[in-house]
């Protein structure tokens, strides 16, 4: 029950972009329509739950207090831990995954290879992989307080990477209705989008109350 809690929070209670506001980058750029959308919400979810898996212990057996280093003298004297060092760790595991991703989409899938362009290397700096990797370690997303353990880390990538994929479709959908909508000439392009995800976003407040 409690994976079940975890998954819908991190689904629709604080979708990643519509609730939290993190990777819109991607989530403007990728939504034009369907295929890019589901393309590039796999690639994410692959990545944030691979990232998820390898951060985890890293953390836990390596960088924390915890880990086998455990407390550390650094120069000067001061005492500390390799905690300071997650963030740069992170990156360059989740840098090395999306390689992995770009080489897989090169030579099986070209056409969305091209497609996505720019956007598969930006997973690299996609903020809400990071804040996944960030969350699990730091218990920022917990509605438990308690630490999520490994099995429940992937859970909650899932639903964030899931609900990023969400996000997406239903962008591409509203983007479909839009063309041809009538719309402002001073609303036309980028600003008509922000309107409808804020709108999207006031209704994804409703899910609120779904885990308490």
């Amino acid at each position: 029950m409690i994976l079940f809690k975890i998954f819908i929070s991190a689904f629709l209670i604080d979708n990643v972009v519509l609730m939290r506001f993190l990777a819109l980058c991607p989530f403007i750029g990728m939504s034009t329509d369907e295929d890019k959308s589901i393309g590039m919400g796999i690639a994410v979810t692959f990545v944030t739950v691979l990232a998820t898996a390898v951060t985890w212990p890293i953390y836990r057996f390596i960088l924390s207090k915890e880990g086998i280093f455990g407390i550390i003298t650094m120069p000067g004297g001061v005492e500390g831990s390799l905690e300071f060092l997650q963030i740069l760790v992170f990156i360059l595991v989740i840098a090395s995954l999306v390689q992995l991703v770009e080489f897989f989409l090169k030579k099986m899938v070209p056409s969305l290879y091209k497609a996505m362009g720019i956007y598969l290397a930006l997973i690299t700096t996609n903020c809400a992989i990071l804040a996944v990797t960030l969350d699990v370690i730091n218990n920022t997303c917990s509605f438990t307080g308690k630490p999520y353990t490994f099995i429940e880390s992937l859970v909650y990538a899932i639903g964030v990477a899931v609900g990023f994929l969400l996000s997406l479709l239903l962008m591409a959908g509203i983007r479909r209705r839009i063309k041809t909508s009538p719309i402002p000439a001073f609303l036309k392009g980028t600003p008509v989008l922000f309107v409808a995800a804020s709108l999207l976003s006031v209704a994804f407040m409703g899910f609120g109350g779904l885990v308490k």
